[in-house]
């Protein structure tokens, strides 16, 4: 993996830092930290300070009003009228995390301005994605007379044209790319990536854009003075979707994510508190990204994937904790099944590329295997790519049919490359980098071919080789709870916003890794012997607040004769200081790599990490979390060289 240094303009830092240190909401006293702050901030394209007052501090004032997004107003007027008219609503959603928050958060809503909507979540297997006609035919004969869709129907033109035919309104929400054809001829389309709409925030997910139709709901029906508790409530729901959902956390994004993590400090709904209680979350601290991502997230899809979706609804809904806790439960059930059924997939996806030396050429990856379950075939694709750093569609076969996912890498979207055979599939859809879609079980080996050759003419093999970008060279010693605390500041980390990454050289392994639950390794790692501050970093005035150990005699105020005799004995000081520094780096899913590098005590390491707090009462403190490393002895392996190279573990064991 090749390291890249990121690079900031000098002159836009020294601007924003002066910026940044005049307003005192921010509380930048220190000007060292307001630099560095401000460099962080710079390479992630925010140099003015009001744009980095809004990243620092978002508020729900920040928020857009809904009414800038096109179709609001139409939509919010016809929910209205039928709440005015005690009509009953359908909203239908789909069967993933942002379908099914998504679902909650304008039930919810309408229900709030007084209404009594229905819902409707398809299964996954025998449903399929999208809006079918025969759920608009049934809604249609049970009275129904306005349908809602969220997370889904901008590609459903047939529906659409049932629904019309049917004397059914239909408001569609979406966030995925409109297809080739145009959008569907709906009452009202809410989506801010449709042709003509100049919304602000392109990048909502699907929970985001129902949440914008139940903001305009709630403007117009609900007291002023109760609105922004209300908003505020939607935020915990709407950053789980916004989280799982990859989408980038900047502009209202960061908004709900920021927001809502801290709301989920502190539940109230008694399937939100139960879900925590299973993911092992606790109560009254600010959850991260991560938490959210992995933890949380996947309890949540797990219904969809393994069974059915309608749970998850049901848990935000429910009143009875004791209910609240029994779904919850069975959501953690779920999570674990689909763990297993994804180790199975992957054994078998290891084989085929054992037995199949041409998969391991393809630049783009085309797999598929006999009855795979298709609730998991999107999460396999996503390590396919992992692994091999390409593109990769996993699919399952079932008799003529064929069901599959895929996922992508940066520099090749790969809806486009679908729509390139759209003639191949029977459905398709999303966006750059996933999809799903649906084909002839007959049409895998042209399909194949076809995506081979359509990304051999897009990409090279230097695509596909993996980097890391980082920050900035640090010391060891320069990993302090005040950085910590500066990079806080920063949080939630995710797509669009990612967490500062640091490259430390010639750090010492203090003993041999440990081995944690077989795929997992722990290390112990200090700065090395006699190490200086050193690099192109360390001689900069923004990072002079990570070099200097607390207590260190100000030797400018002593008389010259003293000076040498005092600067001896720092220096002194601050080796025994070095040498007294450890930290445990985590590195995840590097079990079977450090085995393979016959990591010895004493071996001098070069490692990129982020920065973590472990809270543990007992053990607990400032952590490293691996990105990579490299010997530091090794010809090539320094920071933004080519490190070594090291066979990935088995698939199966990642």
């Amino acid at each position: 993996m090749r390291w890249e240094l990121k690079t900031a303009d000098s002159a836009a830092v020294e601007r924003l830092a002066a910026e940044l240190g005049s307003q005192p909401s921010l509380r930048l006293k220190d000007p060292h930290i307001a630099s560095t702050l401000s460099r962080l901030l710079v390479m992630r394209g925010i140099d003015e300070a009001e744009a980095a007052e809004r990243f620092l501090a978002p508020a729900l004032y920040h928020l857009h009003s809904p009414y800038l997004m096109a179709g609001m107003k139409t939509a919010v007027d016809r929910i209205e009228a039928a709440i005015e008219n005690k009509e009953p609503i359908l909203i239908y959603g789909d069967y993933d995390v942002d379908g099914t928050t998504a679902i909650i958060v304008l039930k919810t809503a309408i229900e709030l301005c007084g209404g009594t909507p229905e819902f409707h979540v398809p299964h996954r297997i025998r449903d399929g994605y999208d809006m079918r006609d025969d759920v608009i035919e049934r809604a249609a004969a049970a009275g129904i007379r306005l349908i809602i869709s969220v997370d889904m129907g901008i590609r459903a033109l047939a529906p659409a044209e049932t629904a019309r035919r049917l004397g059914l309104d239909l408001i569609v929400t979406d966030h995925h790319l409109p297809g080739p054809q145009g959008i569907p001829a709906a009452l009202a389309v809410i989506n801010p990536i449709q042709p003509g709409c100049t919304y602000p925030c392109k990048a909502l997910c699907g929970a985001g854009v129902a949440f914008k139709l139940a903001q305009g709901l709630i403007e117009r029906r609900v007291p002023e003075g109760d609105r922004m508790r209300l908003l505020k409530s939607f935020m915990k729901v709407v950053a789980i979707a916004t989280i799982a959902d990859a989408v980038p956390l900047t502009g209202e994004n960061r908004v709900f994510a920021k927001l809502g993590l801290e709301g989920l400090s502190s539940p109230v709904n008694p399937g939100l508190r139960a879900l925590l209680e299973v993911a092992h979350l606790s109560h009254g601290r600010t959850l991260t990204s991560g938490e959210v991502a992995f933890r949380i997230a996947p309890r949540i899809n797990a219904a969809g994937r393994m069974d059915v979706a309608r749970d998850v609804i049901e848990l935000f809904s429910v009143k009875d904790p004791v209910r609240a806790r029994e779904i919850a439960g069975k959501l953690d059930q779920l999570n674990g099944d689909r763990q297993e059924e994804e180790r199975r997939i992957l054994q078998s996806i290891t084989s085929h590329f054992e037995e199949q030396p041409a998969l391991r050429e393809a630049f783009c990856i085309v797999i598929d295997g006999e009855s795979w379950h298709r609730g998991v075939i999107g999460i396999t694709a996503t390590r396919v790519v992992e692994r091999y750093g390409r593109p990769a569609l996993v699919i399952s076969r079932n008799g003529e049919e064929a069901h599959g996912s895929g996922r992508s890498i940066p520099g090749f979207h790969l809806l486009n490359a679908l729509e390139s055979c759209a003639g191949l599939f029977t459905r398709y859809g999303g966006h750059a980098y996933a999809v799903g879609f649906s084909l002839p079980a007959a049409n895998l080996p042209e399909l194949r071919a076809h995506l081979d050759d359509y990304a051999r003419a897009r990409l090279t093999l230097a695509d596909f080789k993996p980097s890391l970008n980082f920050d900035a060279e640090l010391s060891l010693d320069q990993v302090t709870p005040e950085l910590f605390n500066l990079l806080e500041r920063l949080e939630p980390f995710g797509v669009g916003n990612p967490q500062p990454v640091f490259a430390a050289r010639s750090v010492r392994l203090m003993a041999s890794p440990r081995i944690i639950k077989d795929k997992h390794v722990k290390m112990k790692v200090a700065p090395a012997i006699g190490s200086l501050l050193r690099g192109p970093n360390f001689d900069r005035p923004d990072l002079d607040i990570l070099t200097t150990p607390r207590g260190d005699p100000d030797s400018a105020a002593l008389p010259r004769s003293e000076v040498r005799t005092a600067t001896d004995n720092r220096q002194e000081t601050d080796s025994k200081w070095r040498q007294a520094i450890t930290f445990d780096a985590l590195g995840w899913h590097m079990a079977e790599r450090c085995q393979q590098a016959g990591l010895l005590p004493n071996d001098a390491l070069d490692i990129a990490f982020t920065i973590e707090n472990n809270d543990h009462p007992e053990y607990g403190g400032l952590q490293l979390s691996l990105r990579d490393f490299s010997s530091a002895a090794e010809p090539g392996s320094r920071p933004g060289c080519k490190s070594r190279s090291v066979e990935s573990p088995p698939l199966a064991q990642s």
